[in-house]
């Protein structure tokens, strides 16, 4: 009897200690997997966000969504000098010559209202305008930046085309006419 306890005491430790290493496999393997998907989700949420911040360098911000829409009456376009009155880029779209004309407006660092199409000689077949980085408009296209001083200052080239414009009183004036003559543009 004593080999027979002896054997069954020897399989019984064989038994706990394939117990012991199944269990350590599997919790091995269960944090691996666990692991394994994490760093899938979180592999897709890098390739995600990449992607929507290469798409919205390149396209401007999302397209043509981001233009406001403005129409003229008797001839020119009217924009509130308090709308544009902030330092920042305003985007808009006028349909002339048959086609979405765009443009941007901004005071510049030195107080003066300019105004621009979002196009310029060189870049313009690509059709991916300008983006505002602090002082300075850059081109969506080539990566050239100019400073906002600049903008209706300098013509040709990558800078971005100017837009004739007047201030009158509490707004911004800009002939319909010289709008739509930007639509080789675009």
């Amino acid at each position: 009897m004593g080999k027979k306890r002896k054997k069954q005491k020897v399989n019984q430790d064989e038994l706990q200690v394939h117990k012991k290493e199944g269990k350590r496999e599997a919790v091995i393997s269960g944090s691996k997997s666990k692991g394994s998907s994490k760093s899938t989700i979180v592999g897709i949420g890098i390739a995600v966000a990449v992607a929507a911040l290469v798409g919205f360098i390149l396209f401007g911000g999302g397209g043509s969504s981001a233009f406001a829409p403005v129409s003229a009456e008797a001839g020119v376009v009217k924009i509130p000098v308090s709308e544009v009155n902030d330092g920042m880029a305003h985007f808009y779209t006028f349909k002339g010559g048959g086609k979405d004309v765009n443009f941007f407006v901004l005071r510049s660092s030195d107080g003066v209202i300019r105004a621009a199409f979002d196009a310029c000689d060189v870049c313009y077949r690509e059709k991916k305008g300008y983006r505002q980085v602090g002082d300075l408009m850059v081109c969506n296209n080539c990566g050239q930046q100019f400073p906002s001083v600049k903008i209706n200052e300098i013509r040709g080239g990558c800078n971005p085309a100017p837009l004739v414009r007047q201030v009158d009183g509490d707004y911004l004036v800009l002939n319909a006419s010289d709008i739509a003559g930007g639509a080789f543009y675009f």
